[in-house]
C-alpha cells in the first residue's frame, strides 16, 4: 500500500484542528462570554470588552506571535501557523453561532475539551492556533524561568483581569475551561499511553532478557555493569546485564509481575519517555489518531488503522538481536 506523504497528514490535523477550534468558540465560548487562557483568551476578551468580531481580532493578536516565530522557530513554521490563523478566522466569520446548551458547568467543560482537541491536532500537524507557546519560548530563553512557569503566569493575569471585567464566576469558569483546553490538548499530543523506560538489574538478567523479547515482544538494551557494593562488604561485587526496555504504561505492571515472578529480588525502577522512535516499539494509541478515524476519508481512515497495529518483533530469538537498539 503505498504511504501518504506526511504534508497531507500535517494538513489533515490542521484542518481538522482549525474545525474543532471553530465549534468550541461559536458553539460554546462566545455565546456564553467564556474564555479560554493564551492568546485566544486575550482575544475573547478584547472582543467581549470592545465588541470587535472575535474572527479579526484572533488573527490580529496572532500576528505579532507568528512574526517572534519565524525568528524563535523557523520560517516555514511561522508560514504553516499564520495559514491556519487565517483559516480559523475565516472559519470563526462563516461558521454560524449557536447555542449547544444553557448549563455552565457543560459549557466550561465542553468548551475547553474541544479547544484542547483542535489545539493539539495543530500542533500535531506543526504549527500553532495560540502564540503564547511561541512567547513563552522567547522569554524562556531571557529569565530563569521554564515555559510552562511562563504560561501559567500569563494565564493568571488574563484570568484576573477577566475577574475584574466580568465578575469572579465568569474567571472561575474560564479556569474550569482553560484546565480542560490543557489536559485535552495533552493527551491528544502525548497520547494515551504514555511510553515509559524501565531499567532492571537482576542476576537471574539471563531469563529475563528472554521473556521479555519471548514473551511481551520487547526490544531491549543491554548494558554492562556491576552489582553489590554493599555496606558490609563494599569491596565484593559481581558483573550483571542491567536491561533497558521501552513500554507503554499500561504494560509497565504486566512487566514488573513477569520479572517479580523470575527474581522477586530484582531492582526495578521507571522513567517517563517524552518520545521514541525506531527500534522495536509498539505504538501508541493517540487521542489524535482517534479523532481523525471519525472525521477523515475512508482511506485515511484505513492507513491511521495499519499505523495502530502493534509492530512484529523482527528477531526470532532474543540471542539475534543486537547489544544496541
Amino acid at each position: 500500500m503505498k504511504r501518504i506523504p506526511h504534508s497531507v497528514i500535517d494538513t489533515v490535523y490542521v484542518i481538522v484542528g482549525i474545525l474543532f477550534c471553530g465549534f468550541a468558540l461559536k458553539s460554546f465560548l462566545v455565546p456564553n462570554n467564556y474564555f479560554d487562557g493564551g492568546v485566544t483568551g486575550i482575544s475573547l476578551l478584547i472582543s467581549e470588552t470592545y465588541h470587535i468580531p472575535i474572527a479579526y481580532v484572533i488573527v490580529i493578536a496572532n500576528i505579532p506571535f507568528i512574526v517572534m516565530g519565524a525568528r524563535q522557530v523557523n520560517l516555514a513554521f511561522a508560514l504553516k501557523t499564520l495559514a491556519a490563523v487565517i483559516g480559523l478566522g475565516l472559519c470563526l466569520l462563516y461558521m454560524p453561532e449557536q447555542h449547544v446548551t444553557t448549563d455552565h458547568l457543560l459549557i466550561c467543560i465542553f468548551g475547553g475539551v474541544f479547544m484542547g482537541i483542535g489545539v493539539g491536532l495543530s500542533i500535531r500537524g506543526g504549527c500553532a492556533l495560540d502564540g503564547i507557546e511561541v512567547l513563552a519560548l522567547y522569554t524562556g530563553k531571557r529569565v530563569s524561568f521554564t515555559i510552562s512557569e511562563i504560561i501559567l503566569g500569563i494565564n493568571i493575569i488574563i484570568f484576573l483581569i477577566a475577574g475584574i471585567q466580568l465578575g469572579l464566576p465568569t474567571a472561575l469558569y474560564s479556569i474550569l475551561t482553560y484546565y480542560a483546553a490543557s489536559r485535552t490538548c495533552h493527551f491528544v499530543i502525548e497520547g494515551l499511553e504514555e511510553y515509559t523506560g524501565v531499567t532492571i538489574i537482576s542476576a537471574e538478567s539471563e531469563i529475563i532478557k528472554e521473556r521479555l523479547v519471548m514473551e511481551l515482544g520487547r526490544g531491549i538494551t543491554v548494558y554492562k555493569g556491576e552489582r553489590g557494593f554493599l555496606k558490609q562488604s563494599f569491596d565484593i561485587s559481581q558483573p550483571v546485564d542491567i536491561i533497558f526496555t521501552v513500554v507503554t504504561r499500561m504494560e509497565v505492571h504486566k512487566l514488573k509481575n513477569l520479572v517479580h515472578g523470575i527474581d522477586h529480588k530484582a531492582f526495578i525502577f521507571t522513567s517517563t519517555i517524552k518520545e521514541a522512535a525506531g527500534g522495536v516499539l509498539k505504538r501508541r494509541v493517540t487521542a489524535s489518531l482517534i479523532f481523525l478515524r471519525m472525521a477523515a476519508s475512508a482511506k485515511i481512515t484505513s492507513f491511521i488503522k495499519s499505523r495502530l497495529l502493534p509492530i512484529p518483533c523482527p528477531y526470532p530469538s532474543y540471542k539475534q538481536m543486537p547489544r544496541q537498539l
